[in-house]
């Protein structure tokens, strides 16, 4: 035992004499126990340091659960990639990733040929009419000229060559629709997106399978065939076809005439209710979207067509009309309905809202398929998640899950109300 001597000035009076004004010292003495001896050495023992850091990882658990949480799931998210190559599904893992190479390559070059073809009609627009407005200013000077003599015939081979050019160029350009492939590439970049984010999520989720890879690649082929970007070697889809026809990006959907099994273990989100009103959905589908994209599609290829045709028309009237016509007054006239002609056709870009529908008409019917596909699969295990399905449908159609029910069960109702007035007016004839 030691001692510890303190010594502690009273600064106030003793109370068994008040009068007194002087101050005492008081002594006092503290014993305070020994303390025991710490050893500084090391532990030889791997099993009692690890006791010892077990016992500060609960203390740490206990004390600070965040911080030990997110660094346990840091760890089992290494471990579970770790794993996750060990496995047979790293072959897939490895073909999912060269698609995905291939798909990041494919955007950027729909990107790129977009924006030149998308310079191409700009370019091929302002030439044209720079050629014919330019040809019908000559055609008028001359036809206002007197006499003969070599400036008039200068005159009039100058815009018949203009016009002869500007006719040509339109034959080209109407052929391609420069506004058409452009927007052809701008879909097959957005679409190259869609799938490049896909291949993303099921390598992020993990354990993808052959099938995966499989259907990856599919898509990757159907694209690269839905939306070409060569021009020559019958490759360019064809501009104006004999009737209007929805896009398809997407490859045939495999039927699946496997029996379900007896014993389910769960329904995966879906019930009878839902089923109906996934056939109502593409009931709506059918008969209002999809009906009013291939009208409005076929209007704009009518007009695209019958512009296409005017134009060239137009310019080899004003060619002529620069030879034979002597006032000028046919080559002026037709020149500039032609350079009308031209600017309503490419600078509306009436191949591009063609495209546009082409292409919306094209979703829907994708959209239709994907719903036929799913139910008609038997076994729900198969299936993707119900509820999963309908609110990505939901969103496909830009509404909400509430919104979408409420579409299905008025469309039910007015078929049953159509149905009922079929029935009494046949009952009545």
């Amino acid at each position: 035992m030691s001692s510890l001597r303190l010594s502690i000035l009273n600064n106030y009076p003793l109370h068994s004499s008040p009068s007194s004004s002087s101050f005492k010292r008081i002594n006092s003495s503290i014993n305070l126990p020994k303390l025991p001896q710490v050893s500084s050495s090391v532990p030889k023992s791997s099993s009692s340091t690890r006791t010892m850091v077990q016992e500060l990882g609960k203390f740490r658990v206990t004390d600070n659960y965040k911080s030990s949480f997110v660094e346990k799931n840091h760890t089992n998210k290494i471990l579970h990639d770790a794993d996750l190559y060990n496995t047979t599904n790293s072959e897939a893992i490895i073909q999912l990733y060269a698609i995905l190479e291939a798909v990041v390559d494919r955007i950027e070059m729909h990107t790129n040929v977009g924006e030149q073809r998308n310079n191409w009609n700009t370019l091929l627009l302002n030439s044209i009419n720079m050629l014919t407005l330019t040809a019908s200013t000559m055609a008028g000077v001359a036809g206002t000229t007197t006499g003969e003599g070599a400036p008039l015939l200068a005159l009039k081979l100058s815009s018949a060559l203009l016009f002869s050019a500007a006719t040509g160029m339109l034959l080209a350009t109407n052929k391609i629709q420069p506004s058409q492939l452009a927007e052809e590439q701008r879909n097959a970049a957005r679409l190259f997106k869609q799938l490049q984010a896909q291949i993303q999520t099921t390598i992020a989720v993990g354990n993808p399978s052959e099938s995966d890879v499989r259907g990856a690649m599919e898509r990757v082929l159907a694209l690269d065939k839905a939306y070409p970007m060569p021009l020559l070697g019958g490759a360019m889809l064809e501009k104006f076809p004999e009737k209007f026809e929805a896009a398809r990006w997407w490859p045939e959907s495999r039927s699946n005439n496997e029996k379900a099994q007896t014993k389910v273990k769960s329904n995966n989100g879906w019930s009878m209710e839902l089923e109906e009103e996934m056939r109502e959905v593409i009931e709506v589908v059918k008969r209002k979207d999809m009906e009013d994209y291939e009208r409005l599609g076929n209007i704009a290829l009518k007009i695209n067509k019958a512009l296409a045709i005017s134009a060239p028309l137009l310019t080899g009237i004003a060619a002529l009309g620069c030879v034979f016509s002597g006032d000028g007054l046919v080559p002026v006239v037709a020149g500039a309905l032609a350079s009308v002609v031209n600017a309503l056709e490419h600078g509306g870009q009436v191949g591009m809202v063609f495209e546009m529908y082409r292409n919306c008409g094209g979703f829907f019917q994708l959209l239709e398929e994907t719903i036929e596909s799913t139910i008609e699969e038997k076994d729900l295990e198969k299936r993707e998640n119900g509820e999963l399905f309908e609110l990505k449908m939901a969103l496909q159609l830009g509404r909400s899950v509430s919104q979408l029910r409420e579409l299905a069960s008025k469309s039910a109702a007015y078929r049953m109300e159509g149905r009922e007035i079929d029935e009494f007016a046949s009952k009545l004839f």
